[in-house]
């Protein structure tokens, strides 16, 4: 061990200039990755007596966001499409956060009936909801159709998430005050809605398609925050960051191998699920924010979604196609 330690101090010695390079390049890339970790939720709120459904919550942000709701002891709903891997992470959620009220519902955003029936569910079973958070997403896969016959990518991400939020507005504004916070993407400033093709049935592209979806969870925030303006329901749309989760999942093995191996580095500083779920949880439960509505977040603080995300006449437009798709009157 002597000798081990004489001759890394005779090396020190011997090379100064590169061991202090190598030094500060490590710190400079430490402090860089914390830096890209963004905001953190420092909001102490409690949310005792409350209810808060989360979809995709078996992984990733969504199951992070339960821990924190949880912990703050509210009553938490996991709607999820596999049962199985949901209740895994309702064990896991429990264990962590020492609430054992922690229940799991199904939902497959992929399907309309489905997404009726918890509905049905939710207004038959709970006294109240306090926060839906429309956090379940798809990113980048193949040309896919949903049950429906809609194109996957804008089926799950908005149309499922538009058709169960309009469902439960009744016992959202029966518990104000209360949040809808839709999960989107900095993606949307690339984003476009394609009126006249919506299921990209004519030229699909995967990234076309999860771009003009996440544009849709801005446009939906905004036109939602209007048609609740006064109820005691605000709405907030967030951009979580770039975090290392299973969304990518479609995306990643599409690429040739020589892209992948590129992309390997920058997973040394993408965000870790804790980090991604903060700002979702600022919007769920930050008290600064209970008399703003309609607005886009990024690391826990307001940014300015892109121009055509704040287009309130595409918003209204996309609302009742949204409508006339799914089935609402």
């Amino acid at each position: 061990m002597q000798d081990y330690t004489k001759a890394v101090k005779v090396f020190v010695e011997e090379h100064p200039a590169g061991v202090t390079a190598v030094l500060v390049t490590g710190v400079g890339l430490f402090a860089l990755r914390r830096w890209l970790a963004g905001g953190v939720c420092r909001s102490k709120a409690r949310l005792d007596g409350k209810t808060v459904l989360i979809t995709g919550a078996n992984t990733g942000i969504g199951k992070e966001t339960a821990v924190d709701m949880a912990n703050r002891g509210a009553r938490v709903i996991l709607a999820c499409r596999d049962m199985g891997r949901a209740n895994k992470a309702a064990d896991e959620v429990r264990k962590r956060s020492g609430n054992g009220n922690v229940v799991v519902k199904m939902l497959d955003l992929a399907s309309l009936q489905s997404v009726r029936a918890l509905a049905k569910d939710i207004q038959q079973t709970e006294e109240r909801l306090d926060v839906l958070i429309n956090n379940a997403g798809i990113m980048m896969c193949p040309q896919w159709k949903t049950d429906d016959g809609f194109e996957m990518q804008f089926g799950v991400n908005h149309l499922g998430h538009f058709l169960l939020t309009n469902l439960l507005l009744d016992l959202l504004k029966k518990s104000t005050p209360s949040r809808v916070v839709n999960v989107s993407s900095l993606a949307h400033e690339k984003g476009k809605i394609h009126f006249d093709d919506i299921n990209l049935e004519k030229n699909y592209d995967p990234t076309i398609s999860y771009r003009q979806s996440k544009l849709a969870n801005v446009l939906f925030t905004r036109e939602l925050a209007v048609r609740l303006k006064g109820t005691g329901v605000t709405t907030y749309a967030l951009h979580p960051g770039v975090i290392h989760t299973e969304l990518g999942r479609h995306f990643l093995p599409s690429l040739p191998l020589w892209k992948r191996l590129l992309f390997m580095p920058f997973f040394f500083f993408v965000k870790t699920p804790w980090q991604g779920a903060q700002t979702t949880i600022y919007c769920a439960v930050d008290e600064s924010l209970q008399n703003t509505s309609g607005l886009y977040y990024s690391d826990c603080a307001p940014k300015e979604a892109a121009p055509q995300g704040r287009d309130d006449a595409a918003a209204r437009r996309l609302w009742d196609l949204s409508a006339s798709m799914v089935g609402l009157a």
